[in-house]
């Protein structure tokens, strides 16, 4: 019964997507963005390292400078985005109906979602995978001692299908709590509800960050699964994918090129690299088949920055980062043993 009643949800949703892809298709979703004035770009409930809010509620993180950059590329300024914050359960509808023109939020790219929900999934921004936070006075080390144990998980995410799975097939009997908000499911973890709680790893070395004594609770070794983290579109509209797609490729080819938010403008000024200049929007026209003006990418970058850059800021050491190392990763550059990889911009 609890299978039929996932495939009828799922195929709810699926109708809601394609009548929402069917209503947007008589404008073009450039057209629709540029005539507001503004990028609607959808995040999650606030969350340390991909979207957070500081002290003067400005939205700021890795998944929020993506936005930014989709703003960069199509208005030359990217402070023209309206950050708006979806749960998890009413992000794929929200996009598929038109409310949002982006989805940049922690998102698993998966079969399911890239073909039964009226999306398109574009290059991955984090590559994660899903864990286990214990307390350290529990004296669990492996996630193979959780025979029998509640654990806290965010319902209507690949986490919570994820630690199904992973119980099933090591038989397990782990007992899952589910909550809509992480911040309640983390609160109940905090105050006993929970012998652990299961998300993205990043997500949760950000979460550990701000308990109380975060040097009680650890992070498991184990890592159940691949979680691409993708931004994503409203599937049938082929030009604004493209236009999400690059502006996610520019910023790691910028990186890739030595291209800085600090040495765009001598870049440009001063580059004999033809690879710079035609990113850049000195030479060629790659800008045409976009529908963007030439120096989206150099907007982008001088705007928002490059790829690297983003990493350190938010997901690595920076003054508003999580701390979480780059290097060795899947999220490394190509160059130096990542998946972090552009196709030729030319």
């Amino acid at each position: 019964m609890k299978r039929k009643s996932q495939i009828v949800t799922l195929a709810a949703l699926s109708t809601v997507a394609v009548m929402g892809a069917s209503v947007a298709s008589a404008e073009s979703t450039l057209e629709i963005v540029k005539e507001r004035g503004n990028l609607r770009c959808q995040v999650g409930p606030p969350s340390a390292g991909y979207y957070n809010l500081d002290s003067e509620g400005v939205w700021y993180g890795l998944d929020v400078a993506m936005c930014k950059a989709v703003a960069a590329a199509v208005f030359g300024d990217a402070t023209k985005v309206e950050i708006q914050s979806v749960s998890s359960q009413a992000r794929f509808t929200a996009l598929a109906n038109g409310e949002s023109d982006m989805l940049s939020r922690t998102a698993t790219w998966t079969l399911s979602r890239d073909t039964q929900l009226g999306i398109d999934f574009l290059p991955p921004n984090f590559y994660d995978g899903q864990g286990f936070t214990v307390r350290r006075d529990s004296g669990i080390t492996s996630a193979l001692e959780l025979k029998g144990a509640k654990v806290c998980v965010t319902t209507g995410t690949t986490n919570e299908l994820n630690l199904t799975d992973f119980s099933r097939t090591n038989d397990l009997g782990i007992s899952n709590v589910t909550f809509e908000d992480f911040n309640v499911r983390d609160d109940t973890y905090l105050n006993g509800g929970c012998d652990a709680v299961t998300g993205d790893k990043s997500s949760m070395a950000g979460n550990i960050a701000s308990f109380p004594v975060p040097s009680d609770h650890m992070i498991l070794p184990e890592t159940l699964s691949k979680e691409p983290l993708a931004p994503a579109v409203r599937h049938g509209d082929n030009q604004w994918a493209d236009i999400v797609r690059w502006s996610v490729f520019a910023l790691i080819n910028a990186e890739e090129l030595g291209i800085t938010q600090a040495n765009v403008d001598e870049m440009l000024a001063t580059s004999t690299d033809p690879n710079v200049l035609r990113m850049l929007g000195a030479e060629g026209n790659l800008n045409e088949g976009l529908g963007l003006e030439p120096d989206w990418a150099y907007n982008i970058i001088k705007q928002v920055g490059n790829y690297g850059e983003l990493y350190e800021a938010y997901m690595g050491g920076g003054e508003l980062g999580i701390g979480i190392d780059r290097a060795g990763t899947l999220n490394a550059l190509w160059t130096d043993g990542g998946l972090m990889y552009s196709p030729p911009m030319r």
